[in-house]
C-alpha cells in the first residue's frame, strides 16, 4: 500500500498550527546556520593563516630601559650577543614590535619619486638588526639578509635607511613582480632605498589589517623611549627551558633597566585571534542549540500527530497497511513540513548572507553552503521523525475496533 501526497497534504491543512511552527522553526535553523558556518569558516581560514615564522619555537622578550646611566645601544648588543649564546638557540634579533602583537608602525612607498598617494603602497616597517631572519624563521628567497656593518644606531625619529628586505607580497603590489630584488623605492620624502632582500612571508602586527603581509625590514636598532622586544627562536622542545634561563639571567645583568615580561609568540597570536575565536565557539553553540530545538519540535510534533492519530492508524493497518506504509507517511508528511520551511529558510539566509557582506565586508554567501544546509536540515528532520514513525507503526490493527 503507497501514500500519496494529497491525503497528507490535507491532514496538515487541518491542523496546521504545529506544522507551521516546526515549518517557522526549520526556516530560522537554515538561515543561521548557513551564515553561521559560512561566518566559522571564514574566522578559521582567517585563524589559520601560515605566518611564514617558527611560531611554535619563538619567544619575545621585552626590555626597557629607565636608569640615569642606561645606555640603549650598549644594552641590546650586549643582549643580543647574550642570547645567541644560550645553548638550544638559533638565533635572536632586537625589534621595535612584534609580529601579531596589535603593535606595530607603518607607512607608505612607491617605487617612483614625488608618488601621488595612489601610487604610494602601504607597509609595516620593522626596524631590526643582522639576525632577524634567522630570530625569526622566515624563508629568505632571494637576495642576502643585513650584515652587521649595516645596522643604523638608534634614532627617535628619522627612520630612513639605505637598505631594505621586503616580504614577497609587498615585492608584488610594489613591482607587479614577486622578485622586486635590486629595485628602488622612495618614501614620502623622496629619500631612496634599495632592496636587497626578498623572504617568502612574514605578517605585520594587525591581523585585520587589509595588508597583513606588506612588511619591510630596516637596519636600525629600535629606540623609541629606550625599550624594545627581543625575538629568540630556539631548537624544537627547547623553547620554556630557554624562557626561563634568560628572563633569569637579563633580570639581573643590568640594573639601569627591567625586563617587563618573557613569553612564547604563540601568546600574541592567541591575543590577537581571541575575537575570532570567541566568534567561532559562540556561533557553533547557537547553531548548535537552535538545530537542536528545531529537531526537538519536529519529534514533538510527530510524536503528539502519533498519539491523536492512533485509532486511524489502527484502521489503516486493519485495512491492509503495512508497517512500512505507515512509517512512510509519517516521513512524507515530516518532509513536506521541512520543505516547506526550508523553502522559507532559503529566502530568508540569502537575505542574512547578503546584509553580512555589506555590514561587515565579508565574501558574499556561496551557493554551496546553502545546498548543505538543505541537506542537513532535511537529514535532521528525517532522523527527528523516525522514531515516532516506528512507533505509529506498531499501532496494533485492533485498536480500530476500540471504542475512543
Amino acid at each position: 500500500m503507497t501514500w500519496n501526497v494529497r491525503p497528507i497534504l490535507s491532514a496538515l491543512l487541518r491542523n496546521r498550527t504545529g506544522a507551521v511552527l516546526v515549518a517557522l522553526q526549520m526556516a530560522l535553523a537554515l538561515g543561521v546556520l548557513v551564515n553561521a558556518v559560512y561566518v566559522v569558516e571564514q574566522r578559521v581560514e582567517k585563524v589559520s593563516r601560515v605566518t611564514g615564522m617558527d611560531d611554535e619555537n619563538m619567544l619575545v622578550i621585552d626590555n626597557a630601559g629607565f636608569g640615569p646611566n642606561y645606555n640603549h645601544e650598549a644594552t641590546m648588543r650586549a643582549d643580543v650577543e647574550y642570547l645567541r649564546s644560550v645553548p638550544g638557540v638559533i638565533g635572536a634579533a632586537a625589534t621595535s614590535w612584534v609580529p601579531l602583537s596589535s603593535g606595530g608602525s607603518s607607512s607608505g612607498y612607491s617605487i617612483k619619486p614625488d608618488a601621488k598617494p595612489a601610487d604610494t603602497k602601504p607597509a609595516a616597517y620593522l626596524q631590526t638588526d643582522e639576525g632577524v631572519i634567522d630570530a625569526l624563521g622566515v624563508k629568505l628567497i632571494a637576495g642576502r639578509g643585513f650584515s652587521r656593518e649595516e645596522i643604523l644606531p638608534p634614532t627617535e625619529g628619522d627612520s630612513f635607511v639605505p637598505q631594505v628586505i621586503i616580504t614577497k607580497a609587498y615585492s608584488k603590489e610594489l613591482f607587479g613582480t614577486e622578485n622586486g630584488l635590486g629595485r628602488t623605492i622612495y618614501d614620502g620624502q623622496n629619500r631612496t632605498a634599495v632592496v636587497i632582500g626578498i623572504i617568502d612571508k612574514l605578517q605585520a602586527a594587525w591581523v585585520n589589517w587589509d595588508d597583513l603581509e606588506n612588511v619591510l625590514l630596516q637596519p636600525r636598532l629600535p629606540g623609541y623611549s629606550n625599550s624594545n622586544n627581543y625575538i629568540v627562536r630556539t631548537e624544537p622542545g627547547q623553547r620554556d627551558a630557554v624562557m626561563r634561563l634568560v628572563e633569569e639571567k637579563l633580570s639581573t645583568s643590568n640594573p639601569e633597566r627591567m625586563i617587563e615580561w618573557v613569553r612564547p609568540f604563540e601568546f600574541f597570536k592567541k591575543r590577537s585571534y581571541r575575537a575570532d575565536r570567541n566568534t567561532s565557539i559562540f556561533l557553533v553553540s547557537v547553531t548548535t542549540l537552535l538545530l537542536a530545538v528545531a529537531a526537538l519540535g519536529i519529534f514533538g510534533l510527530a510524536t503528539f500527530n502519533v498519539s491523536t492519530r492512533t485509532k486511524q492508524i489502527g484502521t489503516r493497518r486493519a485495512v491492509g497497511a503495512r508497517r512500512a506504509d505507515i512509517v512512510r507517511y509519517f516521513m512524507v508528511e515530516n518532509w513536506l513540513i521541512t520543505t516547506a520551511g526550508i523553502v522559507a529558510g532559503c529566502g530568508f539566509a540569502l537575505g542574512v548572507g547578503y546584509w553580512l557582506s555589506i555590514e561587515y565586508e565579508l565574501p558574499r554567501l556561496d551557493l554551496y553552503y546553502l545546498v548543505g544546509g538543505v541537506l542537513a536540515l532535511w537529514a535532521l528532520g528525517l532522523a527527528a521523525v523516525w522514531q515516532p514513525a516506528r512507533r505509529a507503526a506498531a499501532v496494533s490493527p485492533a485498536v480500530a475496533t476500540r471504542t475512543v
